[in-house]
């Protein structure tokens, strides 16, 4: 991400933590060094934990968060919408996304009540100054959908498949050079 960064691509990555590392070790102050070591800026990395694990722990995630958050961190909820349907975590937990797990997006435009929820989440998000992500968009007719409802951003297949280290260079250098916006909004995971 740095060597990105050194290139003059303006790009956050995103990183999958395990609940595990949350509340058994020193996380932010382990991030915290990884991030001056590498004189990574804080504000392109963002952390995402899954909704369901935030549920179960939520007194200890809220301060573990707020710490990460206070480093400059982004913080993103994983799989939203595959949780216990309490929302009122989203209120005492420093978020800045909601990531709406893929299971919602495969069926759209087919699925009327998976396309109801997706609206409802982006717009609750909206009015709660979030972010959405939607997980694994796979064809033009999700992306549609996604992109009339307002939706931030999307990851998926229909984006960029897994990719080596080297491949990923050159689709992002590419990628880059074609937003119309030097400061184009790119999500790499």
């Amino acid at each position: 991400m740095k060597c990105w960064l050194d290139q003059g691509l303006t790009m956050r990555v995103a990183v999958n933590i395990s609940g595990l590392q949350i509340i058994n070790s020193n996380w932010p102050g382990t991030v915290k060094d990884v991030l001056e070591e590498t004189g990574l800026p804080a504000r392109h990395l963002e952390l995402e934990i899954t909704e369901s694990y935030v549920i179960q722990h939520l007194d200890q995630v809220a301060e573990v968060l707020e710490q990460l958050r206070e480093l400059g961190i982004r913080i993103s909820i994983d799989d939203f919408g595959t949780g216990y349907s309490s929302l009122s975590y989203l209120k005492r937990l420093p978020v800045d996304a909601l990531k709406v797990d893929r299971s919602f997006i495969r069926d759209v435009p087919k699925s009327p009540s998976d396309g109801k929820i997706i609206s409802a989440i982006i717009a609750m998000a909206a009015q709660l100054g979030l972010e959405v992500v939607a997980e694994g968009v796979e064809n033009a007719a999700q992306l549609s959908f996604l992109s009339q409802r307002d939706c931030d951003l999307v990851q998926g297949y229909l984006i960029a498949s897994p990719q080596s280290a080297s491949e990923l260079n050159e689709w992002i250098v590419r990628h880059y050079r074609q937003e119309s916006e030097p400061a184009g909004r790119l999500l790499v995971k």
